[in-house]
């Protein structure tokens, strides 16, 4: 049984059977968790698995606090930014609690992160597929051509009596059918794959409120009070070096200096680090500042899982008086999957 708790534009969705007292939690909203807290014990449920779909730029994700009171691992995708995920998942994985058992569709497009989780006979869209919408794919890293592959490919191919269940609703929808969006919704019916990337290129929509406090905070599971995040300008300005290149100039003997701004456990985990890089955890950044300024005259790399939380870095030390930084473009995750060295 799954039932959607928030009552909200921003959708959380609690998953249990009759005959487990494991449960499951899609997408928590962090000012809700007393509430999901609540509620497990009302029902007298264990959480045994969270979820987040996506990293989320319009509200703080209660997943990595609710992780940390409850002992229940977090998934998300292999692509996602954050520290403190136990279950890194990937196209056809299944993910299972108790009796449940949710496939997981790789369905990038929103955000490189974005999975749905298909379960039955119901399939939890993330923010690519919206009732009688999509979401929008002008955030870093969105792709509206991705965004239809993902909905044609995967989520349009399963039975039209599928029920859809989006993270986000603006509009008091609460469940739609693959069918019924197929057939009405005005972004998708009858639309070419150039004609949607034309409409989603277009849009023109503002940011959402709260931006700033919300993306970088869940990109990183630091919190905005304990470091001063750069502004998205900020961000965008950043130099990027691909893997290939940096791999090149430390064959050659001219490596720039190499700050890994993950947290210990990752840096000595599954993707490895790169020889001769120095740890410096991002929220350890701003106190740590004065090592690092005075090598601002060197051209320094910053790096981490897939190259968000070091482009914050980035950002931020440019802003303290490095004038020859860079980070790593697509980080340790893109690093591996080019076969480069690594240590351990």
């Amino acid at each position: 049984m799954f039932r959607e708790i928030n009552f909200q534009k921003c959708k959380t969705y609690l998953g249990w059977s009759d005959t487990s007292d494991q449960a499951a939690l899609i997408d928590p909203v962090r000012d809700k968790i007393e509430r999901y807290l609540a509620l497990l014990a009302y029902r007298g449920l264990k959480l045994g698995l969270i979820v987040d779909t996506h990293t989320h730029a319009d509200h703080r994700s209660g997943a990595f606090e609710l992780g940390e009171l409850t002992g229940a691992p977090v998934a998300m995708h292999r692509r996602a930014p954050a520290p403190h995920v136990k279950i890194h998942v990937e196209d056809g994985q299944m993910l299972t609690v108790g009796d449940l058992a949710m496939r997981v569709l790789y369905t990038p497009g929103h955000t490189p992160d974005s999975i749905s989780l298909h379960a039955g006979d119901r399939v939890f869209t993330g923010d690519v597929l919206l009732i009688h919408g999509t979401g929008r794919c002008d955030f870093a890293g969105g792709d509206p051509a991705a965004s239809f592959d993902s909905i044609m490919s995967k989520l349009f191919t399963l039975p039209d009596s599928t029920i859809v269940l989006p993270a986000h609703d603006y509009r008091g929808h609460t469940q739609s059918t693959i069918g019924e969006e197929k057939r009405s919704n005005p972004r998708l019916a009858g639309k070419s794959r150039e004609a949607y990337v034309d409409l989603m290129n277009k849009l023109g929509l503002p940011l959402p409120d709260g931006i700033q406090e919300a993306l970088q905070p869940n990109q990183s599971d630091v919190d905005s009070a304990a470091l001063a995040f750069p502004n998205l300008s900020q961000l965008n300005s950043v130099r990027q070096m691909n893997p290939q290149e940096l791999y090149e100039r430390i064959k050659a003997g001219d490596s720039p200096i190499l700050i890994d701004v993950r947290e210990p456990g990752e840096y000595r985990g599954e993707l490895g680090h790169l020889a001769g890089s120095q740890l410096i955890p991002l929220r350890e950044l701003t106190e740590r500042a004065s090592e690092l300024t005075a090598m601002k005259d060197r051209e320094i790399v910053t790096v981490c899982r897939v190259g968000l939380r070091s482009a914050t870095a980035a950002a931020i030390l440019t802003s303290l008086g490095c004038e020859h930084v860079l980070n790593l473009k697509g980080g340790m995750l893109e690093w591996n999957d080019a076969g480069l060295p690594v240590e351990k």
